[in-house]
């Protein structure tokens, strides 16, 4: 009989206590559970905006995946500042990671469309813009990841 392999948590975020080993490690040490989480929540996100539905359930809950990654790479790369400039996620990103900067223009565009359409104004989006976000959402997840995980190295 073949031996079956025990269930994997690789999926799951791993969370390991800090090594005090001087102000940089602890910094970096307690920034990754909170990118991990972020990265699990896109992900969940993104699942359920490809389940989703209607088109307009689609198309919001694939923007905050999307949102979400953006909120992981910001985690992993940003620096603390002042807080008297307010700026919008997407703003920051473009600043933080240039590489992603055609993408940060592009959600922040539609970031107008998901929110009009979460307030009810669901002729703005059509099942193919829904499906549409969703592909570049999943796109921009993966990018998302590969540009935080450059941050660790």
């Amino acid at each position: 009989m073949p031996a079956v392999a025990p269930p994997t948590t690789a999926l799951a975020p791993r969370y390991d206590r800090p090594k005090h080993d001087g102000p940089k490690h602890e910094r970096r040490s307690h920034r990754l559970p909170s990118v991990r989480i972020l990265f699990e929540q896109a992900r969940q996100g993104l699942l359920d905006a490809e389940y989703a539905a209607h088109p307009v359930d689609r198309y919001a809950q694939a923007h905050l995946a999307a949102l979400r990654a953006a909120a992981a790479v910001l985690a992993a790369r940003a620096r603390p500042r002042n807080r008297a400039q307010s700026n919008s996620a997407w703003a920051l990103l473009a600043t933080v990671a240039p590489e992603l900067a055609e993408w940060s223009a592009f959600f922040a565009t539609s970031s107008a469309t998901r929110a009009a359409a979460e307030a009810g104004v669901h002729r703005l989006v059509t099942a193919r813009d829904a499906d549409d976000l969703v592909r570049q959402a999943g796109a921009f997840l993966a990018l998302a990841r590969q540009a935080a995980a450059r941050t660790f190295r």
